[in-house]
C-alpha cells in the first residue's frame, strides 16, 4: 500500500549508495528511517496501510498475526521510538524502510539531488513515498519499501554535526607565507 508521508524527520539515510545490512552479506540496500508523530495524519495513514496490506496477505487472521509481530524489529517496520536511545526518537514512532533499487531523491523544487548536495541528511525533514506490504512464509512480517524522498526543510542534524562556519576562521590570504 503506497503511502505519502509529509514533513517527517529523516534518520539513518542511505539514499545515494546501497549498503550491506550485515557486513559481507552481499545484499546491499538503500535505507531510511522516518520519525512519525503518533498523533499525526502520517501515523493514521501508516496504520491504515498496515491493516490493508495485512488483510490482503493474511486474510481473516490478520489482526492476530499483526499483533504478534508488533514490537519485533525483525518482523515489523513501524515501531515505538521510545525503545531506542537515539536523538529525536523520544515520543515518536519510526518507520524503517528499505529498497534494493535506488529511491528517487529530489529537492523541494523537484530537482534531482546527489550525495554531493549535502541533503537530505539525518535530522532534516522530508516528504517520503513508501510502500507498506505484508510478507508470508519463513520471513513473514510487515515491511516498508522506500520509493522516494523529497527534501522538505532543514532540521537539527543528528550525529556528526555540521561543517565549520567560514566565519570561524581568520582571513590569512594577506599574511606572509613563510
Amino acid at each position: 500500500m503506497k503511502v505519502m508521508l509529509k514533513n517527517v524527520r529523516l534518520s539513518f539515510p542511505d539514499l545515494f549508495e546501497a549498503v550491506e545490512f550485515k557486513t559481507g552479506d552481499g545484499k546491499p540496500r538503500f535505507n531510511a528511517t522516518f520519525l512519525i508523530d503518533p498523533k499525526s495524519e502520517n501515523h493514521t495513514k501508516i496504520e491504515a496501510a498496515i491493516v490493508e496490506a495485512a488483510k490482503e496477505q493474511y486474510g481473516a487472521k490478520y489482526e492476530k498475526l499483526v499483533a504478534g509481530m508488533r514490537g519485533n524489529v525483525n518482523k515489523f517496520c513501524y515501531l515505538d521510538g521510545d525503545l531506542k536511545e537515539y536523538d529525536g526518537y523520544e515520543g515518536m514512532n519510526y518507520l524503517a524502510a528499505h529498497s534494493k533499487i535506488r529511491p528517487t531523491v529530489i529537492d523541494a523544487d523537484k530537482t534531482p539531488l546527489t550525495a554531493q548536495d549535502g541533503k537530505p541528511y539525518a535530522g532534516c525533514y522530508v516528504n517520503a513515498s513508501v510502500d507498506i506490504w505484508a510478507q508470508k512464509g519463513e520471513n513473514s512480517g510487515v515491511r516498508a519499501s522506500i520509493l522516494g524522498v523529497q527534501f522538505f526543510r532543514d532540521g537539527d542534524p543528528f550525529a556528526g554535526g555540521t561543517p565549520a562556519d567560514p566565519d570561524e576562521f581568520d582571513d590569512v590570504s594577506a599574511e606572509d607565507l613563510v
